[in-house]
């Protein structure tokens, strides 16, 4: 195969568009950044100035191997750096429901009590997972809700795969440790 030939085979492969390619990931961008700063207003700016860099940056494209995860490393840190700006440590409850689950309860359970107790529990594990470190709560949603591998982790987190497990499981058992006594109560 001529050397020519193999390039423009590259080049088709990594044509990456703006519109079908990046726009798409805003959701994405979107629950991370609301994972890290807790604030919908600041999550969307998050997104919108993440995007603009992605956008600014688009003679890189070809270059990166993983597009998702160099917009969810650049969503991350931008998230990180309103989180320096503001100073602030805070522990608030997510306005919105972990997944759009939530929202068909009465699927999953039949009479309004057993829904009740349901989103009780949603909320409950919704405030616990604010209350993590902000590594934790962020590998635990990048695994968790996103379905990312821990490598991709390790990549948009800019630490290493153990690191990324530790948080993890730290993560989860805080969680459970920290439920099961709120239960036992």
């Amino acid at each position: 195969m001529p050397f020519y030939y193999s390039l423009s085979i590259r080049a088709q492969m990594k044509n990456i568009s703006f519109k079908t390619d990046v726009l798409p990931m805003k959701d994405k961008l979107f629950r991370l950044a609301f994972r890290i700063t807790l604030n919908q207003q600041d999550a969307e700016d998050v997104v919108q100035e993440t995007l603009i860099k992605i956008w600014n940056r688009h003679d890189q494209w070809d270059e990166i191997e993983s597009l998702e995860g160099w917009a969810l490393t650049i969503a991350r840190n931008m998230a990180l750096d309103v989180l320096r700006k503001q100073d602030i440590h805070r522990t608030v409850s997510l306005d919105e429901p972990l997944s759009s689950n939530t929202h068909n309860l009465s699927h999953t359970t039949h009479t309004p009590y057993e829904q009740m107790m349901e989103k009780e529990r949603i909320a409950m594990v919704r405030d616990l997972m604010n209350s993590l470190p902000e590594k934790q709560r962020t590998a635990m949603q990048l695994r968790d809700f996103e379905d990312k591998s821990y490598k991709e982790i390790a990549a948009i987190m800019q630490i290493s795969e153990d690191q990324v497990k530790i948080n993890i499981f730290r993560a989860r058992q805080f969680i459970k440790k920290s439920y099961d006594s709120l239960q036992n109560s």
